[in-house]
């Protein structure tokens, strides 16, 4: 019998492709001609700042990108970084069922820069899915710190062994899991819609 009534989800790499990690920044130096070594410098000083929501987009690239000169708009490469996000279809929908289907609490326990997740959440209508958003952009908390993951337990008001946690990322996974909270590390739809189904979540087959 099911006894699992909410669910916490990353958003990057489980229902859509990582927004800003490292081979998507190297798009970007590969697109736009930048300089690679001084580029992940300069974000690997500022990106906790920058997912902490304590500076804006704006203030992030006059750092890591506009500290010269350069021969495109800043519009332009914004433009080019939120393209990056693509949505796994197939994952989307099928939350979307068990959701419908068992009644399930869903929460964001994610990274995630401010206007990143803001284009994210309207672009791919993330607010029909989630019914909170613990980003880190909001609560000034980033995984793998356990506080976020404490946050989201008292935010959704649910028993900790009535929740799962999916991550891509196997040390988020690790710490959710040392923190008593049922944990799977995604890798695809496949394997991440059998794990659940082990735990009772299945969606009900279409006649």
């Amino acid at each position: 019998m099911n006894t699992i009534r909410c669910l916490f989800l990353d958003i990057g790499g489980v229902l859509l492709s990582n927004g800003w990690d490292y081979e998507l920044r190297q798009l970007a130096v590969e697109h736009f001609h930048l300089e690679a070594d001084e580029m992940e410098v300069r974000h690997s000083l500022l990106f906790v700042t920058y997912e902490e929501g304590r500076i804006t987009i704006d203030e992030y690239l006059d750092k890591v990108v506009f500290y010269t000169k350069r021969d495109f708009t800043r519009t332009e490469f914004k433009d080019f970084m939120f393209s990056l996000s693509t949505p796994d279809l197939e994952m989307i929908a099928f939350i979307k069922k068990i959701k419908l289907q068992y009644g399930l609490k869903i929460i964001a326990v994610s990274n995630e820069a401010r206007e990143l997740n803001a284009y994210k959440i309207k672009t791919f209508k993330l607010n029909e899915i989630f019914d909170f958003f613990i980003s880190s952009c909001y609560v000034q908390l980033r995984k793998p710190d356990a506080g976020i993951y404490r946050l989201a337990i008292d935010v959704a008001q649910i028993p900790i062994n009535e929740i799962v946690y999916i991550d891509n990322m196997q040390m988020f996974v690790d710490v959710a899991k040392d923190l008593g909270i049922t944990s799977i590390y995604h890798t695809d739809y496949l394997s991440t819609s059998k794990a659940l189904a082990v735990l009772g979540l299945s969606v009900k087959q279409e006649k």
